[in-house]
């Protein structure tokens, strides 16, 4: 049975928004297992992980209904949501990539300097203390701190923070061009 036209395009839009409804159900449970176990203590960044999981959920939702029902006012909505969508993923993930060591140590340090339960996650469970020295004098709340010999935090966090930009980047990326593709498959979906 070869798949063409109507129904290839439904059931590629079908499936990827399935696939994204996946993504966003595990978006949002990963974010709660990571406040569950201790491994997060800030709400805040939980919080827009379980938003961003919502957000993608219901746009896949709305995928879906619009693709089964062939609902045109749906899918129309829905593609515009995804060319905004797009636009904001495209220019983060560019942004992640872009990124030289000197402005992730900069923006490393401004984020250090502006919160306190995160520095505290960090100095647990990185167990280094203090951003660029280890200062006796400071609180921290890491185990090397009672032995006195810790080493800072800014290079450990700067070597894992490289690598992650680039595996968010080129994620970003990717998706960024499914997003792309699921446009234009509702784009000719729409006139079909």
């Amino acid at each position: 049975m070869v798949c063409g036209g109507f129904a290839c395009s439904k059931n590629c839009l079908c499936a990827l928004n399935l696939l994204y409804t996946l993504v966003s159900l595990l978006l949002i449970g990963i974010a709660a297992w990571g406040i569950g176990f201790g491994l997060i203590s800030s709400f805040r960044v939980v919080g827009v992980a379980i938003a961003v999981g919502i957000f993608l959920f219901f746009i896949a939702l709305v995928g879906l209904i619009g693709a089964v029902k062939h609902h045109q006012v749906l899918l129309f909505f829905y593609m515009i949501i995804l060319l905004l969508v797009f636009i904001v993923q495209f220019s983060v993930s560019c942004a992640c990539l872009a990124l030289n060591k000197e402005q992730q140590s900069q923006l490393l340090e401004v984020g250090w300097n502006n919160t306190n339960s995160a520095r505290t996650d960090i100095e647990r469970n990185l167990n280094c203390c203090g951003f660029r020295v280890f200062d006796l004098n400071e609180t921290c709340s890491s185990d090397c701190f009672r032995s006195r010999q810790c080493q800072p935090c800014a290079p450990i966090i700067e070597e894992y923070s490289g690598m992650v930009l680039r595996f968010v980047g080129g994620i970003g990326l990717f998706f960024s061009f499914t997003e792309v593709s699921r446009t234009l498959e509702n784009e000719f979906f729409l006139h079909f």
